[in-house]
């Protein structure tokens, strides 16, 4: 949620700001709802002032006997009283009214993000690793021989419908594997503390990372109210919602492995075939509260954590700066870390790094006391994907195929494989 204290000072920056991400101006909007709220406040804060001033009055009158000025006075206080009611209804209406229009607004965009409209404008920083040249043609993991016994389609439609997997045999060893490595390496390598979080979670969860109200359509809610959570990224940042925390506890580096659950509802017709777009899946999160002075650094840190897996899985990728049309709701800044696909022939999403500046401690009430002294401030947060573990099952399906239809596995999973380091054309893990 935006400052509207910023929006005041400075409305055409505000503007300037929406127009990079393709949005209209809306500073004169806010402000006209803000200048009626403020003067409803004023208006009962006057007339509370009035009413203390006659009801001291209507006491004195009693005490002097005064009964018909009491009596005046005792209904002038009854009349205060009305209007201070009405006047903080009022104004209650325009705070709602004024909340509920920054809540939907995208949060602004950093001076360093590119501008753009597509994912076409997209800025790449850098590559590692070069794709394997291939004397056959490439197959996507839902076609490749070793995959297909352990990748059971069929079932999962007849237990749920689409965009759902059945993994078997050596594909949930090689998916949980993979999954034991990333947690491992975000603990032991860079310092993350692991969190065990519900995937169920409240309405205030869901507004306090942005979610809702804006994306409602996007995530499934319950009969009963709770909402599966999208990303362990809303359980994970809500762990500090509502305290204030003091400076040495920052920064606070998390990372969770849960299950992810998103409706896809704007993605019709987009990856229908294998287990890249799923309804339900599996990643390994990573959040981190930090300073306003540290997010910008811990951002690159964080995207340097979601890299080291990929080289670790001698997976090759490529950083890509999201431009202002391509960020996500809540992001300053995003980082996209694209995979190799040889299936496909190109670079697909497996990880987004963000940082939110105060944007989502706004909503969710997040301070720290400065260690300087003065009054608390919000905390900045980010929020990255370490990996997402299907879609990182299908980079080493398809970067390890080889032309008999095995698949050779990197050797960082080897140990959590006992050893074992391929599969065969037959779906065996040897």
């Amino acid at each position: 949620m935006h400052d509207i204290k910023m929006i005041r000072d400075n409305p055409a920056a505000f503007d300037a700001a929406l127009a990079r991400r393709g949005m209209a101006p809306l500073s004169s909007q806010i402000l006209e709802i803000d200048a009626a709220r403020r003067a409803k406040i004023l208006a009962s804060e006057t007339e509370t002032a009035a009413q203390n001033a006659a009801s001291k009055q209507a006491g004195a009158a009693k005490g002097a006997g005064n009964d018909a000025e009491f009596d005046r006075l005792r209904a002038l206080v009854a009349d205060k009283k009305a209007a201070i009611a009405a006047l903080n209804e009022q104004a209650a209406i325009e705070d709602t009214r004024l909340r509920d229009l920054l809540m939907g607004i995208d949060n602004l965009p950093l001076p360093s993000v590119p501008d753009g409209k597509s994912e076409a404008d997209n800025l790449e920083l850098r590559r590692w690793g070069t794709p394997r040249a291939l004397d056959f043609k490439p197959l996507e993991h839902y076609q490749l021989p070793a995959a297909l016994p352990g990748l059971d389609f069929q079932t999962a439609a007849k237990l749920s419908g689409s965009r759902f997997v059945v993994l078997r045999g050596a594909m949930i060893r090689i998916h949980r594997a993979l999954s034991q490595f990333m947690l491992d390496t975000h603990i032991e390598d860079h310092g993350l503390n692991e969190v065990w979080t519900p995937v169920l979670v409240k309405d205030d969860a869901m507004f306090g990372t942005g979610n809702l109200p804006k994306f409602s359509e996007d995530s499934y809610q319950t009969t009963n109210g709770w909402w599966l959570i999208p990303t362990s990224e809303v359980t994970l940042t809500n762990t500090v919602a509502g305290d204030t925390l003091d400076a040495s506890q920052l920064p606070i580096r998390m990372t969770a492995h849960t299950q992810c659950f998103r409706s896809e509802a704007g993605s019709a017709g987009r990856d229908t075939s294998g287990m890249l777009r799923q309804h339900q899946f599996e990643k390994v999160e990573m959040v981190s509260i930090t300073t306003p002075e540290t997010s910008l650094a811990e951002h690159d840190r964080m995207t340097a954590c979601a890299e080291a897996i990929l080289q670790k899985l001698n997976l090759p990728y490529r950083v890509m700066v999201l431009c202002t049309g391509d960020m996500g709701f809540g992001s300053t800044k995003t980082h996209d870390l694209e995979v190799w696909l040889p299936g496909q022939d190109t670079y697909r999403e497996i990880s987004s790094v963000s940082v939110c500046g105060d944007f989502q401690a706004r909503r969710m009430n997040a301070r720290y006391k400065p260690a300087a002294g003065g009054k608390p401030e919000f905390v900045h947060t980010l929020n990255g994907s370490g990996l997402a573990v299907g879609r990182c099952l299908i980079a080493v399906l398809e970067n390890g195929q080889q032309a008999d239809g095995s698949v050779d596995l990197p050797a960082a999973l080897h140990p959590y494989l006992r050893g074992k380091t391929r599969v065969t054309p037959a779906g065996e893990l040897i």
